[in-house]
């Protein structure tokens, strides 16, 4: 496996982004970044494709001031994490396995967790995998495969276009899918953890991991199936906050609240204006909400 790691000059004078950096040895030679703000009850916000953990720069300091510790990773293959530069290095068994090796490595525990994008997919596979280390779930614009669910128009729209489009632009991709007009300097942002294309192995791989019923050639589906059977049984406070823009993630949340026991009787909500980047549009409404959950359920 041939690793790249993105220069850290293509980080300097990221806009609104004053976070030090850490660092997980995940896998051998793999090193995950992450922000580690605060101090108090961990939050831990998991990104999607093909942002970072730039995507939660709103709301960090919200969080933190609200008086926790916010975790906050890339993804390997994003970020200021390790790159491999093959797609045959990723899958979502590895994904998995590598944060899975983060949450244990980091000794996380308590953990509210809020996730969108594949950080729903890795993260909901993860928190069924580790039930005791995770206290509340907050899910947004994101989904859990299984037997039965098959991908919608939007999303195969999506999948080809990340295929056959030359340009793979993430700042493009962000734009695209937020209702928000993003100035030069986030767009930038996004583009930054790519140089070139050498590095965008992971970031391209990303939307043809995703499993669904007779699309499933890793065998995914069995795996996420269990994970469900944990779902289908899920007591704790479990919330879902999805954005009225977003075609691919649509009735995705009416989902969540008839299959997971903690759903019920949770202050779930509609964002308004706000697209797929619901972080991106709405972070700064996104973590009072955040806030408000927990402490309801403390």
């Amino acid at each position: 496996m041939n690793i790249l790691k993105t220069p850290e000059a293509r980080f300097k004078n990221i806009k609104d982004y004053p976070f030090k950096p850490n660092y997980c040895e995940v896998a051998s030679g793999l090193q995950m970044h992450y922000v580690d703000e605060g101090t108090g009850p961990i939050v831990l916000l998991l990104h999607g494709e093909p942002s970072w953990s730039y995507l939660y720069r709103k709301m960090i300091p919200i969080l933190v001031d609200g008086g926790y510790r916010v975790i906050a990773p890339d993804l390997i293959g994003f970020g200021k994490s390790a790159k491999p530069d093959e797609q045959e290095d990723y899958s979502f068994s590895n994904h998995f396995k590598w944060l899975s090796s983060f949450i244990e490595k980091t000794e996380l525990t308590n953990i509210h967790l809020f996730c969108q994008d594949w950080g729903g997919l890795l993260g909901l596979r993860v928190a069924a995998a580790q039930a005791s280390l995770f206290s509340t779930i907050i899910v947004s614009n994101t989904f859990l495969p299984r037997t039965g669910v098959y991908a919608n128009d939007a999303f195969r729209k999506w999948r080809d276009f990340s295929q056959k489009t030359p340009n793979f632009s993430a700042g493009g991709i962000l734009q695209m899918a937020t209702v928000s007009q993003l100035d030069d300097e986030v767009i930038a942002a996004y583009e930054a953890p790519f140089p070139d294309d050498t590095y965008k192995a992971g970031a391209r791989v990303f939307p043809m991991l995703v499993p669904f019923d007779g699309e499933d050639p890793h065998k995914e589906i069995p795996a996420c199936d269990a994970a469900w059977k944990i779902w289908e049984a899920w007591e704790k406070p479990f919330l879902t906050l999805f954005a009225d823009s977003d075609p691919i993630m649509k009735g995705g949340d009416l989902f969540f609240q008839a299959k997971v026991p903690g759903a019920r009787g949770q202050a779930h909500q509609i964002i308004k204006e706000a697209g797929h980047f619901i972080q991106e549009d709405k972070g700064e409404e996104l973590a009072p909400l955040i806030i408000e959950f927990i402490q309801h359920n403390s």
